[in-house]
């Protein structure tokens, strides 16, 4: 039976032999095209390349070789000088409220939300002259806000201050800044960290947002220099991750300018 199929075989080759022999190169060519993504799978497997989706690909694996643990940080000494952000006071998360107490001092305490500044000036316009100084205690929040009632106050020549053990963080130094004279107790807590660029509704690109960032970090550049601020104050802000605080030693308030006076003693309370 076998020698009968190569009779006719060979048969049919002889009677359509151009047709034969393209059949068979095709046939030659696909094997050999096989052998060869089969070798070069074979390779790729040994030189390690992941193909299951939840694994990076070996490309990516070694353009980000993990680190040395003993390599140095890139921000350096900068990281032993950050904390969190404060948080768990109701106080301070709530929008900034005013309250006028005895001494002329103005109390500005809570988040400066976007119209704490008209807010401000409405109290400034109604009481300005009983208010000698902005006692703040805030965890920051409006830019735009904070430079205006930084302004404000600087134009009614109030002195600011921060409490013993109260904050005065992120945008709220830029109000603090203000003062004509600028206090601030033990323990207080005067921190910067990078401005945030809010993106609006019609935003479509990132870039939109650096733009806005750079203008604002230009305007308060501005601001404090107008303010007679060492400018290293804004250069710490700009080298703090937004959600961490660079905070402030006695002794650098007093050399950037931030701080100018010491605290008013503070009457001691009636004994009962």
């Amino acid at each position: 039976m076998a020698s009968a199929l190569n009779r006719r075989v060979r048969a049919w080759l002889a009677d359509n032999p151009d047709e034969s022999i393209l059949r068979w190169t095709f046939r030659a060519i696909l094997v050999v095209t096989v052998v060869v993504l089969a070798a070069d799978l074979v390779e790729l497997n040994g030189a390690g390349v992941v193909t299951d989706a939840a694994s990076p690909p070996l490309e990516i694996q070694r353009s980000q070789p993990d680190a040395p643990t003993d390599a140095p940080s890139v921000l350096g000494p900068l990281l032993k000088r950050l904390m969190p952000l404060p948080k768990g006071d109701l106080a301070l998360e709530r929008p900034m409220s005013l309250e006028l107490r005895g001494g002329g001092r103005l109390y500005a305490t809570g988040t400066i939300t976007p119209g704490s500044a008209r807010a401000f000036t409405d109290e400034i316009e109604r009481h300005g002259e009983y208010i000698k100084t902005i006692v703040l205690n805030s965890p920051g929040g409006s830019v735009a806000d904070a430079l205006a009632m930084g302004r404000l106050v600087r134009a009614r020549k109030f002195a600011t201050e921060v409490e013993a053990g109260k904050t005065c963080a992120s945008s709220c130094p830029l109000l603090f800044a203000g003062g004509t004279e600028r206090r601030a107790g033990e323990r207080a807590v005067i921190g910067v960290h990078q401005i945030a660029a809010v993106r609006s509704a019609t935003a479509a690109r990132s870039e939109d947002d650096m733009s806005v960032a750079q203008n604002v970090s230009a305007r308060c550049q501005r601001y404090l220099a107008d303010m007679g601020i060492d400018l290293k104050v804004w250069v710490h802000a700009m080298e703090t991750p937004h959600d961490q605080l660079f905070t402030f030693k006695p002794d650098e308030l007093k050399s950037l300018n931030l701080v100018t006076a010491a605290p008013e003693p503070r009457p001691e309370k009636p004994r009962t």
